[in-house]
């Protein structure tokens, strides 16, 4: 196939502006996936760690309780909320709302920092509770 010279290349990513529009859109597909692989994969451990008995349940549930596994836990509470805020961001496009500029930053700033602050303000507490109870 050859190109037709009167006709316009696509732009290619070189010429456009980096912003927090495109990373929000690019953190939504990778949280999607990550959720979807990595909390399914675990939901299914769980269960069949649960139906195998105290022995398998014991394994699961000592790597869930390691420092591994409130790792993982806690990279999945801020992507379930980063693609939440996303997804909400997203809605608000779709109704035709949010597309100036600057509004569109802040929304997707907004959507980047909420979803840290959500994740602390959940695993925050539960941390220094568990700080609490191992001394």
């Amino acid at each position: 196939m050859s190109r037709n010279p009167g006709r316009p290349l696509s732009p290619h990513l070189t010429i456009w502006k980096w912003g927090p529009h495109m990373a929000v859109s690019i953190l939504h597909r990778a949280t999607g996936v990550g959720l979807a692989i990595v909390a399914g994969l675990a939901f299914v451990w769980w269960l069949v760690a649960a139906a195998s008995g105290p022995d398998a349940y014991a394994a699961f549930y000592k790597i869930a309780t390691s420092w591994f596994g409130y790792l993982v836990a806690i990279g999945l509470t801020w992507s379930f909320f980063q693609h939440l805020f996303s997804g909400l961001r997203h809605f608000v496009l779709d109704i035709g709302a949010g597309y100036e500029l600057k509004v569109n930053k802040t929304g997707s700033i907004a959507t980047m920092v909420g979803s840290v602050l959500v994740t602390l303000l959940i695993w925050v507490p539960i941390l220094l509770s568990l700080s609490k109870g191992a001394n």
